[in-house]
């Protein structure tokens, strides 16, 4: 008599997600409410447009940017949520993967550094244009190409990606200088590009399902046409407000203010630090999460987590607007020690404890809203310590580190398999640990706070 054995493949409670969305609104329109009793000191999406501290040229430049950035945030995602499909799909090998992946941290390694500097001395707009320009390539290649390069694709991506952890910010933070707004107008900025950073990656996901048909050979090629649309899109919005700076300062200037400005001061030091930590640990994260979850050979939708996880990063992207905005009476430091330290013991309970999937997906929403929390947070705390011409050269420097870091798990640990999964997970609950330090540090010298580069 066969003996025949269910399949039970978990999958998140649809309240979950209703859950996340409605604590989202919650925590956007009716918290500062409660906290400030009928009079939010913040401005929240809704009244974004009525903003008393910001002047209309800036507002009507904000829009057009966060337009702009949900449409670079869309492109990083479609090949985020669909890139190891379709290599799968080509016959691409896991170890060819792990290579081409390599290959591209390689690159990073040895331009990344200089595309900050690039973008501190040619202008960030400019080398926004580049990242659209970069995908337009990747997207063309692949539709015009029937077997493309992994490796030229993997690179291009990776130096995209560079430049969208820098280029953006930079670029508003420049512009906000520009036309001399309020500080609080900025940090609203960067809360905002959190959130709808996210969202986009949502959006993401459900495009790529929406283009990728049941029919694969058929579709399989959509996802390259639809990047190639919104780079194209992008980029001509972009080029249409172009309003071109002459460059300030030569890179013999532009290298003896960095090293004055940004070697000498050691809070700056341990911001890039901090940076670089939660860089790591990220990417760690998004590369570990699933096999975390289906360890053991468990079952698992892992395309209705993922919406779950970028959820609860745009909810604690929400929770920053109460710190900036005096509701809670808390420095930056001072509350980044404490979330760094819950995201590093998150990691080490996932690295050395095995748990339920529940579980599991708990710890994974609670580690995602602590990275929507700090990402705003590291960004202020650049703002009032890092000179703005300085800006992209410190950021993309700090991510030197991470990425080699990055490479060397993924060489040792991806494709030759001498480290496991667990002491990847472990080295990245260290790092979050160290970035505590770094924090604890930053507040106990932060009686001697560097020139605020903005007005307050």
């Amino acid at each position: 008599m066969g003996v025949v054995i269910e399949s039970d493949v978990w999958e998140p409670n649809s309240i979950l997600h209703v859950f996340i969305f409605c604590s989202c609104c919650f925590s956007i329109y009716v918290l500062p409410y409660l906290f400030n009793y009928g009079s939010p000191a913040t401005p929240t999406l809704s009244d974004l447009s009525i903003t008393s501290s910001s002047s209309p040229s800036f507002l009507r430049f904000q829009k057009s940017f966060l337009l702009i950035y949900s449409l670079a945030s869309v492109m990083e995602g479609l090949w985020s949520v669909f890139g190891e499909f379709e290599l799968a799909h080509q016959g691409v090998s896991r170890e060819q993967m792990v290579v081409s992946l390599c290959a591209g941290y390689v690159v990073l390694l040895l331009v990344g550094p200089l595309l900050g500097v690039l973008a501190d001395l040619i202008g960030p707009k400019k080398v926004c244009l580049v990242f659209c320009i970069l995908h337009l390539f990747v997207g063309i290649w692949k539709r015009i190409t029937t077997s493309p390069s992994v490796w030229i694709a993997s690179i291009c991506l990776s130096l995209a990606t560079s430049i969208f952890s820098f280029s953006f910010e930079t670029w508003i933070v420049a512009e906000h200088e520009k036309l001399g707004c309020r500080q609080d107008s900025l940090n609203e900025t960067f809360w905002l590009m959190a959130f709808l950073e996210s969202a986009s990656c949502i959006g993401s996901q459900v495009l790529a399902n929406w283009m990728v048909t049941s029919n694969v050979k058929s579709s399989i090629g959509l996802p390259s046409l639809g990047v190639v649309l919104l780079a194209t899109v992008c980029a001509f919005y972009i080029v249409k407000g172009w309003k071109g700076a002459p460059q300030v300062a030569s890179f013999k200037d532009y290298k003896m203010s960095f090293y004055a400005c940004i070697f000498y001061d050691k809070r700056i030091w341990l911001l890039g630090w901090a940076h670089s930590c939660l860089h790591f640990s990220s990417a760690v994260f998004w590369i570990l999460w699933a096999p975390s979850l289906v360890a053991d050979g468990r079952e698992v939708n892992l395309g209705l987590i993922f919406p779950c996880l970028l959820g609860a990063r745009m909810l604690g992207s929400t929770i920053f607007p109460l710190f900036i905005g005096g509701e809670i009476s808390m420095r930056t430091e001072e509350y980044l020690v404490y979330t760094f330290m819950l995201m590093g013991l998150i990691l080490s309970i996932t690295a050395y404890d095995y748990q339920e999937v529940g579980v599991l997906v708990t710890v994974f929403c609670l580690f995602n809203a602590c990275v929507g929390l700090v990402l705003p947070s590291l960004s202020k705390l650049r703002t009032m310590y890092v000179p703005n011409e300085l800006r992209g050269g410190m950021i993309s420097l700090s991510l030197a580190p991470a990425n080699a870091a990055i490479l060397c798990c993924l060489w040792q640990g991806g494709y030759y398999r001498n480290i496991c999964n667990a002491t990847i997970l472990g080295f990245a609950a260290i790092s979050l640990f160290t970035a505590a330090g770094c924090m604890h540090q930053m507040k106990r010298s932060g009686k001697r706070l560097h020139r605020n580069w903005h007005k307050l």
